[in-house]
């Protein structure tokens, strides 16, 4: 593990892997370099590429310095990208392809973004986000109810009461417990789940949006509407996967896109 300094002092943990051309890894909610899709991932990846995977701020080994905006995380990420030599490749899911989104537009050095399934909803969404999704989540961490505000999100996006009960059974739940405190950020970096249309206009780079066939059509119509308000950008449907995406299924994916 190694650390960067971020423009407010916050430490970032991260892992360096590979060799090659940069590409910094975003995680998604509840996610870090030791839970998630990204510890599969970049391995693999590594085997091509220069690989950056990195706690964001307030889980695992990475600080989380107080107040918390959308903005710090953008920092964070610049961070890495002055890290890995000042421009990189950058892949982000869900909630991290909405941080990747807010850093490309900001103009952070980006050379090739890669997006699956950030969650935003179109504006016809027949059952959206309730309005006080970021206060029922800040509650929750507020009175320290880490299970109750884990629960809360998961059923918010769509996990059925059997999955969740049976995640409190195994050892993954202490880990998603541990990060609780970090959802209201997500929510916060997804503008609850509003789609950043003037943001997506102005990303000029090379640009890949990815979603799972079996995904819901929610975020299947989120992934094709933004594919039509990035300039140039691609849509790539793959086939059989869900949010939850295989390593197996994305890794070809990406290299042919970064390559």
């Amino acid at each position: 593990m190694a650390t960067v300094t971020s423009k407010d002092g916050t430490k970032i943990a991260y892992d360096k892997l590979g060799s090659g051309l940069p590409l910094i890894l975003v995680d998604g909610a509840l996610c870090s370099r030791d839970f998630g899709p990204m510890p599969k991932l970049a391995p693999i990846m590594a085997e091509h590429f220069t690989v950056y995977m990195y706690d964001r701020r307030g889980r695992n080994q990475s600080g989380d310095t107080p107040p918390y905006a959308p903005e710090r995380e953008v920092e964070d990420l610049e961070a890495m990208i002055n890290e890995a030599g000042g421009s990189a490749y950058v892949y982000g899911i869900s909630s991290g392809a909405g941080l990747s989104i807010r850093a490309a537009a900001k103009g952070l050095n980006i050379t090739r973004l890669a997006l699956y399934e950030p969650p935003f909803e179109v504006p016809d969404e027949k059952k959206p986000a309730p309005k006080d999704v970021l206060q029922q989540l800040q509650k929750r961490v507020a009175e320290n109810r880490r299970g109750d505000t884990v629960k809360y999100f998961m059923k918010l996006v769509g996990v059925p009461p059997f999955g969740i009960f049976m995640m409190t059974l195994f050892p993954i739940w202490k880990k998603l417990k541990a990060v609780a405190h970090t959802l209201p950020y997500d929510i916060q970096i997804m503008d609850g789940f509003k789609m950043p249309e003037e943001c997506a206009k102005s990303i000029k780079i090379p640009t890949l949006v990815s979603a799972g066939t079996k995904t819901s059509e929610s975020i299947k119509r989120s992934a094709k509407m933004l594919s039509e308000l990035i300039t140039g950008s691609k849509l790539k449907m793959l086939e059989g996967q869900t949010h939850n995406v295989s390593e197996k299924a994305m890794t070809p994916v990406l290299i042919e896109f970064f390559k």
